[in-house]
């Protein structure tokens, strides 16, 4: 191939993607070139069919609505990460329980400023708080991280005082402390996939590329990046 394989994904698998593509490519792969970028823009722009790209990767879910609309090809959906949804606090600062769900909502009760992401680990946050029936009560010291933002970000600005997101989008933010992830009975994980983009030319490429990411050689990376093996 002349020029490198085009992929788009969301920015909680930006680093991993990065260490798989280059260990895809010190066995000989083609060179891969992929985008990081909100995850629901990044749906977009895939929906939208607007520029050439080969492989997508996604939120699980997120790659099955492409594939439904004809914009994945079918049966190309290859699972590879399981990320894990945390809590942090600035560095430094005092360190809430959350060893319980009981602690968690307490916690969550008692900061001052509460962050979440446009991803999935986001939504997933409203829809507890929301089984909590707290919503309300918290919506109006909750702040949504802007598209490609780590929450870690506005936490270490002391823009917000407990923040949550994939543990992969917050282990290389400085000025945090991660509190660990949420306790097992109301953890909030996502699988995020790869998918061949429908018409590429280079879709037997791309599964290949999909196979070695999804084989147990990237296993190390995977959890190198704060993550699992799907």
């Amino acid at each position: 191939m002349t020029h490198p394989l085009q992929g788009i994904s969301s920015m909680a698998t930006r680093q991993v993607l990065a260490d798989l593509a280059a260990a895809w490519q010190a066995q000989g792969g083609a060179a891969v070139a992929i985008e990081s970028v909100g995850g629901v823009d990044a749906a977009r722009r895939v929906q939208a069919g607007e520029e050439a790209f080969d492989v997508v990767f996604l939120a699980s879910d997120a790659i099955d609505r492409l594939q439904a609309a004809g914009r994945v090809a079918a049966g190309s959906k290859v699972d590879l990460v399981r990320s894990s949804t945390v809590a942090a606090v600035r560095a430094g600062a005092p360190r809430p329980d959350i060893g319980t769900g009981d602690a968690l909502r307490a916690a969550v009760l008692a900061a001052p400023s509460i962050g979440y992401s446009t991803g999935p680990s986001g939504v997933a946050l409203q829809a507890l708080f929301a089984r909590w029936g707290i919503a309300d009560e918290v919506k109006q010291r909750t702040v949504q991280a802007p598209p490609g933002v780590p929450v870690g970000t506005l936490i270490a600005r002391g823009e917000v005082a407990l923040g949550f997101q994939q543990r992969s989008e917050l282990i290389h933010v400085e000025g945090i402390d991660i509190l660990g992830p949420l306790p097992a009975d109301i953890a909030i994980d996502t699988v995020f996939s790869g998918g061949v983009v429908a018409g590429t030319p280079h879709a037997d490429t791309v599964r290949r590329l999909l196979a070695f990411m999804a084989s147990p050689d990237a296993a190390g990376a995977k959890r190198r990046q704060g993550m699992e093996p799907a």
